[in-house]
Parts: structure tokens; C-alpha cells; sequence
């Protein structure tokens, strides 16, 4: 039987370590926080919340398809809640691996029983600054802090860099340029390394814990993403189940992490300001602040974009389809419809591509807005005049379904409106533009 052995979990003051054996080889990660005081934290609330880092960042290593995870002697933080909700976000987050692995049932299970006691949840402080907003440095940022500016939100912005995509001062710097393009009053930073290697990860609930700490000591009370409606799209269904990249940032995973958070700390909240609305809407309101467009980044593959994989061709056809075209060209710097494979963002193949892009119907109202508007080259041009323009109603809508307080929702949901407005008054295209 191959067993996960948690070997470590440290608190020091400003990051937290952990570490783990699978059979003869020992894996390490750590969580470090700029000018942050650990140790500030009661003791049994550092250990627990260090706990829930080290749980999901190791989680990773079930890649390598242990048969049970032994987390030794912090058998006592591990409670049913926490078994329930590790083991249901592998679940959906693993779909990929187990589609490309071929592997349908694989859920590994914990060596010890969950049966810890339930810590009544931490009563701390509020601070100064209600909001810490998620700043990934890409479009989705950049356009949640101009909703909360324009909401007259106060809020600070984090950061964190991961070895895997790179030179960490570099994804810094791309980071902060978005964020100091915003009010914010302050930027938080986190450096997220190990020696694991580009393993399947669950990165979005792995995030939300390791800020948890960061959240109690400076009193944050809301974490802030920019989780877009997409992400509730499967790529496939494969034997009956949706496999879904993005499940991480779905509307079921926010709703499961915001109720969790909560039995942690008190009155901590985790919700997306964009959950109602789908990419049409989020560039309308990119579009706003066009000129701030360019300083953004989205390649997981080589920063700020590779210029070859899905994740660029996405966020170049949007761009072309609602920014000026010297945006476009200052961001990309290359017309990439004609150097990048776009049939299976348009629905086109088996699945589409395993990233963080938006869905089937998204890519191809993006593809027939940016031909309306001259910006294709004659292989998308082509494209575009062959494939049917079917949009679903929702794409263009601002939905209900959010977690935002209601103090937040007041402010931002007028926004949305006023963007699903604007897109309204330029549908549907004119007959001669596109056909049926």
C-alpha cells in the first residue's frame, strides 16, 4: 500500500512549512507572507489553520496515486467536516486526471478516522480593511477592483507567486501592475513554493487556506475573487460525470468555501464579485478601461503570454473582439489568429482545452464580434462565416446566483446591469453582418 505521510507542519513567523513522505521520496512546500506575524495568532488557531494549508497544498502528491493519506499526529484537526469537503474537492478537481488517467473511481481516503471534535470558530478582531481582493494580475482582476473602486469598497489586494510559472519576482511585477493601476491600500504578497514538479493541483482551494492566515492577522472579513460564471462549464462529460478544469472557481466549489471558511473564523466570508455574468460582460467592462487592458496577463505557460497556448488565444480573441486594436497589439504584440489552434475553444473537438477559458458559445460570440469589426486574418475570417452564431440567453445576462453580502452586492450588481445594458443595446447583429 502507498501511503502520503504528512512529516511536518512548522508555524514560523512569517510562513508556514510542511512536508510529506510517499513510499522513499519526501516532498516539501511552503507558504511565506510579506511583513506578517504568525506568531501573533493564538497557538491552537495558528496550528488549525496551518493544518488546512498543509492539507491542501500536499494534496497535489496524490497525483502520484497514493492509496491513503496518514496525517499522523494532527489526527486531531481532522474533523468529518474536513474529510468531506477535502474529499469532494478532489473529487471534482481530479475529474481531468482521472479522465486522462483513465482512472474513474480514484478518491483517496485518510488512514485514521475523522472523528476530531469541531473547534467552535475564531472570534477575532476586525481590522481596518474589510476586503482582501485575490489579484492574479489578468482581466478578471483587473476588472473586480475597478468593481469595488466604483462600489467605493475599500480593499487591499494579494498576490502570490508559484515556482511553477516562474521567476517569482517576475509574477510580482506583472501582479502589481494591475494592482497599482486600483486604489487599493494595501498589497499583500504570498510566495508558494515546493519541489513537487507540474503535478494536477487544486490551486483555487488551496489559495482561499493559505490566506486564511494572512486573513486573521490582519482582520480581513472578506476574501474577494474574480470567479466569472464560465467556470460552472464542463469541458466534457466523461462516463456520466462533468469534467470540469475550472471546478475550483465553479459556483458550487465558492458555496462550499465560503460555508467552511466560516466555521473557522467568524464572520469570514470567500464570494466572487463577477459569478453572475460571463465573458461578454466582464470585457464590456474591461473595454472601460481599455487603456489599462494592456497590463494585464494571463499565460500560465510563459508570463505574460506565450502567444501559443488556449489560455492566449482566449484572452487575444476576446481583445480583439472588444478592445481598440492598438490595445491589442500593445498586449499581444502578434496577430495570433493566425499562429494558434482555435477549433477547440470554438467547440470544435473532443473536449475544450483543459484551461482557464471561457466556454464553446463565449469563444464563438467573440469570434463573430471580432470579425464584425475587421480584426480576423483569413483563417478565422473563415472560420467565422462558416460556424452558426447561437449565444444562450445567459451569456448576455446578469444572473442571481452570487455570494456577495448584501453591503457589496448593492454597489456591484448596478454595475452589471448597466454592462448586460450596454451589450443589450448593440444586440442582436444586424442580418447582414452574420448569418442565421
Amino acid at each position: 500500500m502507498l501511503v502520503l505521510r504528512i512529516s511536518e507542519i512548522e508555524v514560523r513567523q512569517d510562513c508556514i512549512r510542511c512536508a510529506a513522505t510517499l513510499g522513499d521520496r519526501a516532498f516539501h512546500a511552503s507558504v511565506r507572507y510579506a511583513d506578517v506575524d504568525l506568531h501573533t495568532l493564538d497557538r491552537e488557531l495558528a496550528e488549525r489553520l496551518a493544518f488546512h494549508v498543509a492539507l491542501f497544498q500536499l494534496n497535489t502528491l496524490c497525483s502520484l496515486r497514493p492509496d491513503v493519506v496518514d496525517v499522523g499526529r494532527w489526527a486531531h484537526l481532522l474533523t468529518p467536516e474536513l474529510r468531506t469537503l477535502w474529499r469532494t474537492v478532489f473529487r471534482h478537481v481530479w475529474a481531468q486526471w482521472r479522465y486522462e488517467h483513465d482512472d474513474p473511481d480514484y478518491v483517496p481516503d485518510f488512514a485514521t478516522a475523522a472523528d476530531a471534535r469541531s473547534a467552535a470558530p475564531a472570534q477575532l478582531p476586525a481590522g481596518p480593511v474589510e476586503l482582501l481582493a485575490f489579484c492574479g494580475g489578468g482581466k478578471d482582476s483587473l476588472v473586480a477592483l475597478k468593481l469595488l473602486e466604483r462600489a467605493r469598497l475599500p480593499f487591499a489586494t494579494l498576490g502570490y507567486s508559484h515556482a511553477v510559472y516562474g521567476e517569482p519576482a517576475h509574477q510580482h511585477a506583472l501582479i502589481e501592475r494591475v494592482a497599482n493601476a486600483t486604489p487599493r491600500v494595501r498589497h499583500e504578497r504570498q510566495w508558494l513554493t515546493d519541489d513537487f514538479g507540474a503535478l494536477h493541483a487544486a490551486e483555487t482551494p488551496a489559495s482561499v487556506f493559505a490566506a486564511l492566515p494572512l486573513a486573521a492577522v490582519r482582520g480581513y472579513r472578506g476574501l474577494v475573487v474574480a470567479h466569472e460564471a464560465s467556470a460552472n462549464t464542463a469541458n466534457l462529460v466523461w462516463r456520466g460525470e462533468p469534467v470540469n478544469h475550472q471546478w475550483g472557481k465553479s459556483w458550487e466549489a465558492e458555496q462550499l468555501l465560503d460555508a467552511y471558511v466560516q466555521r473557522l473564523i467568524a464572520g469570514m466570508r470567500y464570494f466572487s464579485v463577477l459569478a453572475p455574468v460571463h465573458d461578454e460582460l466582464i470585457f464590456e467592462l474591461l473595454a472601460r478601461d481599455a487603456p489599462l487592458a494592456q497590463l494585464t496577463h494571463s499565460c500560465n505557460v510563459a508570463k505574460p503570454w506565450c502567444g501559443t497556448c488556449p489560455k492566449c488565444a482566449y484572452v487575444w480573441l476576446q481583445f480583439a473582439a472588444h478592445l481598440p486594436r492598438d490595445v491589442v497589439d500593445a498586449t499581444f504584440g502578434a496577430d495570433l489568429g493566425e499562429q494558434s489552434d482555435f477549433r477547440a475553444l470554438l467547440g470544435l473537438a473532443e473536449h475544450t482545452p483543459f484551461e482557464c477559458v471561457g466556454s464553446a458559445p463565449e469563444a464563438r460570440l467573440a469570434l463573430a464580434l471580432a470579425h464584425r469589426r475587421g480584426m480576423l486574418g483569413p483563417t478565422l475570417s473563415a472560420l467565422a462565416a462558416e460556424l452558426p452564431l447561437d449565444v444562450p440567453t445567459g451569456v448576455l445576462a446578469v444572473g442571481t446566483t452570487h455570494g456577495m453580502p448584501p453591503h457589496v452586492a448593492e454597489r456591484v450588481m448596478p454595475q452589471l446591469a448597466d454592462a448586460a445594458a450596454a451589450v443589450s443595446s448593440r444586440w442582436p447583429f444586424a442580418a447582414s453582418d452574420r448569418s442565421p
